[in-house]
């Protein structure tokens, strides 16, 4: 299992009953989580102290109940893998998120490796990297800290005005980053005919979206073609590739398999797990979804 264990600011501190206890900065927040189907007693006071409660309805979507939680507020993370302190501007909104997803940190630490290692070996060449479905520019941020220069894709405007906030909180507002708001497909067929190449590529697709003009994406039908395409934009030795799945059923095996298909090509390994975040309570950890890991084999 791929483990995001080095927050400092964030930590999962219980889990129970369909939903799980975290800490957030100064903030204790309780939100709903599937994969808490165990009902243990709870015995950590933040249960009965925390700030604000997402309720889930049984009618599909939910709503927060707040007790004392600010508009806004920020955490950091520090990456082994690159100097740059991470800010990230949190603020609950619907359907139980709050701009950040903590257990990507295990992905951030590894490719930012891989970029300042190719730097490091290689600064006169620009490592390029394009992140679609890229939310609130989490792993954009991690990229353009470790020397890379990024492409970040999202199709909602203000997600990606929000990415450009964390950028400006993290003092890396000067870093060659191109913000782009388009349908990811759209954008990748468009680079294809444009003839441009990235090192790495990032996808964090939804299960189910609409892109700005209502254009529809189911995971299980659109992934596959996408990975196919992208894999005609990567350069001629890549860095890495990455795909996080939230979707029950790309298991970590079938990320594999994907991977292995369409970059049979390049010279490099591929390993997908699960990923998750560590719980401070019992030791345990929560599982958060999955992520298939292409790696290329070259040094420099």
């Amino acid at each position: 299992m791929f483990i995001a264990g080095n927050w400092k600011e964030y930590q999962v501190i219980d889990t129970s009953n369909g939903e799980k206890l975290e800490k957030w900065g100064d903030y204790t927040l309780v939100r709903p989580d599937p994969q808490v189907i165990w009902d243990t007693p709870k015995k950590e006071p933040g249960w009965k102290r925390m700030n604000a409660h997402y309720h889930r309805s049984s009618k599909g979507g939910g709503e927060w109940e707040f007790f004392d939680l600010p508009q806004q507020w920020q955490i950091h993370y520090n990456s082994p893998s690159f100097e740059q302190q991470l800010t990230f501007n949190l603020k609950p909104f619907s359907f139980k998120h709050t701009g950040v997803f903590p257990e990507q940190a295990a992905n951030w630490d590894w490719f930012g490796r891989l970029i300042s290692d190719r730097v490091k070996a290689n600064p006169e060449k620009p490592v390029k990297v394009l992140n679609l479905f890229a939310y609130t520019g989490g792993a954009t941020l991690a990229c353009a800290a470790a020397g890379a220069n990024v492409t970040h894709v999202d199709a909602s405007k203000g997600i990606v005005a929000w990415a450009k906030e964390n950028a400006a909180s993290s003092n890396l507002s000067d870093k060659p980053i191109r913000w782009i708001v388009d349908d990811c497909v759209k954008f990748v067929e468009r680079e294809i005919r444009r003839g441009n190449h990235y090192d790495g590529i990032i996808m964090d697709p939804p299960s189910y979206g609409r892109g700005p003009k209502g254009e529809i994406w189911k995971i299980e039908e659109c992934i596959h073609p996408l990975v196919k395409k992208c894999a005609s934009l990567l350069s001629d030795e890549p860095l890495f590739f990455l795909i996080n799945s939230y979707t029950t059923g790309l298991q970590p095996a079938v990320l594999s398999y994907m991977l292995n298909t369409e970059l049979k090509s390049f010279n490099g390994m591929v390993d997908s797990q699960e990923v998750g975040l560590p719980v401070t309570s019992n030791g345990l950890v929560l599982p958060c979804g999955a992520s298939g890991r292409f790696q290329g084999n070259h040094t420099k």
